[in-house]
């Protein structure tokens, strides 16, 4: 899973990818000076990997993944020019979500507008669609140039660039486009960034994350994200990195004081799973126990291929246990003697925390 951390300048997004990702990029107190992405890799935490790693000692712990790339505040007007301009997006056009930084504190040495969530979300929303309408504007083009000679393909596409165009102008997101069977391969190259699934950061204080759900920057952002089937996503990023520096003891006794379980990193990746329509699958042995990421509804031949794809063209079934009946049990063998553990054939659909033994021949 791979997200594009995006906001307005000076909202904390970058102080939130070092919370997330344990990085030491710059921050810096001035606007439109964050040229370069970072880029960022995170360690999913998993409790049901650290179980069976004690249980089977493993010489390769591996759990999954999450990319996350941070790029410079997108001023207001950028697609005018203002601040740095919009081509640094190019950077986050292959994501799969969008990370949204939202100021939910006031700072009057660093803002002269009090906070506004709502206000601050649809600038920023605007300006992807804006930045959307200069790439379909050129693909457009493309197709009417290749149109000429009277290839169907292009005459569709130009006819769907233009109905796209049409919706973009009107300040509609491209997530909300109806792009039917004809429009795959428009979204194919990833080019689009209103399309993508939008999660909203709602970058509180520290003293209003105790209860942030009686903020009213929270409560006007999380109307939002409803009304755009979004998502909402509560944290305080410099809280975050705080305590992303302390000890273990320190950090968790500054975590109850605040009513919280984990850090963010947990939370966010759920957050980023159901919106996504993300599960993950388990592999354990005493090679390696690994967590694999795929869609819900993927059968077990397509998730064996996410292994090898050996796996996947030689499949013959998958032996898989439920986590939780694979726990109580408390090893694989009592599993079995209890008869938990199931041969599925190519059209098993698998499940969250599906532990698995790939059965193959090529």
């Amino acid at each position: 899973m791979k997200l594009g951390i995006v906001g307005l300048p000076n909202v904390g997004k970058t102080t939130l990818f070092n919370a997330l990702t344990g990085s030491k990029a710059a921050t810096s107190s001035y606007a439109y000076t964050s040229v370069t992405p970072n880029i960022g890799v995170a360690k999913v935490p998993d409790s049901r990997l650290d179980w069976l790693a004690e249980l089977y000692d493993p010489d390769k712990y591996t759990p999954a993944t999450v990319d996350f790339v941070d790029v410079a505040g997108l001023a207001r007007g950028a697609s005018r020019g203002e601040g740095l301009g919009n081509a640094f997006l190019q950077a986050i056009r292959q994501t799969d979500a969008l990370l949204h930084v939202v100021r939910c504190f006031d700072n009057e040495d660093m803002f002269v507008e009090p906070a506004d969530a709502r206000r601050d979300a649809e600038a920023l929303e605007l300006e992807l669609i804006l930045a959307d309408i200069e790439v379909v504007e050129r693909r457009m083009e493309k197709a009417k140039k290749a149109s000429k000679g009277g290839d169907k393909k292009y005459v569709q596409e130009e006819q769907l660039c233009a109905a796209l165009l049409e919706h973009l102008s009107n300040g509609k997101a491209a997530r909300y486009f109806d792009f039917g069977t004809a429009g795959k391969d428009i979204l194919a190259d990833g080019g689009l960034l209103s399309v993508k699934p939008v999660i909203y950061a709602a970058n509180l204080s520290e003293d209003s994350m105790a209860d942030y759900t009686a903020d009213p920057h929270y409560q006007a952002l999380a109307e939002l994200a409803g009304e755009q089937n979004a998502a909402v996503f509560p944290v305080s990023a410099r809280f975050e990195e705080e305590i992303g520096e302390m000890d273990p003891e320190d950090a968790q006794m500054f975590m109850e004081e605040l009513g919280l379980k984990e850090r963010s990193l947990g939370r966010l990746i759920r957050c980023s799973y159901n919106l996504l329509g993300l599960i993950s699958f388990l592999t354990a042995g005493k090679p390696e126990v690994r967590a694999w990421t795929i869609t819900k509804g993927t059968k077990a031949p397509r998730a064996a291929g996410k292994i090898h794809s050996d796996i996947e063209r030689g499949f013959i079934r998958a032996e898989i246990v439920a986590f939780d009946d694979l726990k109580a049990c408390g090893s694989m063998a009592a599993a079995k003697e209890k008869g938990l553990v199931r041969l599925e054939g190519k059209d098993y659909v698998m499940k969250d925390g599906d532990v698995t033994l790939f059965r193959f021949n090529v």
